[in-house]
């Protein structure tokens, strides 16, 4: 197997501390595996001091440019007050080298997933989610994708029937289905008008988010990325159709304060939802060949599992036909 299929061979404990030394700490030897694949993320025990987060970025995916970004990014939001774990400079850098890695070092953060149901936990995060997206709006990506039908939809859709991922007896009707969605996610997308693509967390789910001590903190950049700002809210939310304008709804209080936002983005709630579907899928797909991927996902290539998938696209299909959520009137 090559070293493209296996992009972490080397990456052993004496490595990972030869790495964190490099920069003139001195590791105690305990290392404990964080959860993680796109990467590999672990902390690192210091001595006389606490235990950092090292993440060793995946070889050949981003730029240099690009992780300079994120980096960039997560300091610039942590310089306005934001809770955001930014990566440590050492000698002015974020991004290191050793042998064949790239790595940055992390301060460890506590805390645990957030109450979303709970008004004045939605409300808080969508405080701290306008001042992010203020800063967010304030400048902007060159080196980071857009989030767009193209890139998160067809580009996976095409990637997964090209390379036979699904059944012989599901493709024909993945492919008709997968039109159909598509199809629909162009009819929706321009309901939202020309809305401010600004920059984003990306990937902002409540895995992504510490809450202690009623304070969000937020952790990992590595899929920032410039799009609407619905992106960062939709996935906060969840349950019936009223529960979740209810909980929209509780968001954008917090988040008006401190920016504003357009109500018209709501159409692009499920048009979202579909295309991280469809680019999650694609993303298990390409990364098959590095080992951690079928241990971890041994049910990806089982004929139910893309039954269950195109029985979700299928509802998604329906969701789309609905209307958008509305904003409670208070």
């Amino acid at each position: 197997m090559s070293s493209a299929q296996r992009p972490f061979e080397g990456l052993d404990p004496s490595l990972i501390c030869d790495a964190v030394e490099s920069l003139g700490l001195v590791t105690d030897g305990r290392l404990l595996a964080l959860n993680s694949y796109e990467n590999r993320v672990w902390q690192v025990g210091i001595e006389s001091g606490e235990p950092l987060i090292a993440k060793f970025y995946r070889p050949d995916r981003w730029s240099d440019q690009a992780i300079a970004e994120e980096h960039e990014f997560a300091l610039e939001l942590a310089g306005h007050g934001l809770s955001v774990v930014a990566p440590l400079k050492f000698d002015g850098q974020t991004l290191h080298r050793h042998q064949a890695f790239r790595f940055a070092l992390f301060p460890r953060r506590g805390g645990h997933a957030p109450e979303l149901a709970h008004r004045p936990t939605l409300e808080a995060l969508g405080r701290v989610l306008g001042r992010m997206h203020a800063v967010g709006a304030s400048g902007r990506f060159d080196h980071r994708r857009t989030l767009s039908i193209a890139e998160h939809g067809r580009a996976p859709v095409s990637y997964l029937l090209s390379n036979d991922w699904l059944p012989a007896h599901l493709q024909t009707g993945f492919e008709s289905l997968a039109t159909y969605l598509l199809e629909a996610i162009d009819a929706t997308w321009p309901r939202a008008g020309k809305y401010q693509a600004i920059r984003l967390h990306g990937d902002c789910h409540p895995g992504n988010i510490l809450w202690r001590d009623d304070t969000a903190h937020f952790v990992d950049l590595d899929d920032c990325l410039t799009g609407p700002a619905i992106q960062d809210m939709w996935m906060l939310i969840s349950g019936e159709p009223d529960e979740r304008a209810a909980q929209i709804g509780w968001l954008l209080n917090g988040y008006r304060m401190f920016h504003d936002f357009n109500p018209a983005e709501l159409n692009l709630i499920e048009p979202l939802r579909c295309l991280r579907m469809l680019h999650h899928q694609a993303w298990l797909a390409r990364r098959w060949e590095d080992p951690a991927f079928p241990l971890a996902f041994p049910w990806f290539t089982d004929a139910r599992h893309w039954e269950n998938v195109m029985q979700q696209l299928r509802e998604q299909l329906d969701e789309l036909q609905q209307p958008p959520l509305q904003l409670p009137q208070y």
